[in-house]
């Protein structure tokens, strides 16, 4: 899952800093980091999968 971009000539570094984050953003890298950054037990994964489901639900 590696996010790669390459800088085009005349380009500034700020809109190819930008392109980078819009694309880890639609890859999902950010949200897979925050999601690993701590440990959940089973129980507690189990616990907020059927709380999720409870909230789609209504």
């Amino acid at each position: 899952m590696a996010t790669e971009v390459k800088v085009k000539e005349n380009e500034s570094l700020d809109s190819a800093l930008k392109r980078f984050k819009r694309q880890c953003a639609l890859s999902g890298v950010m949200s897979e980091v925050r999601k690993r950054e701590h440990y959940d037990k089973p129980s507690v994964k189990r616990k907020k999968k059927a709380e999720a489901a409870r909230k789609k639900k209504r």
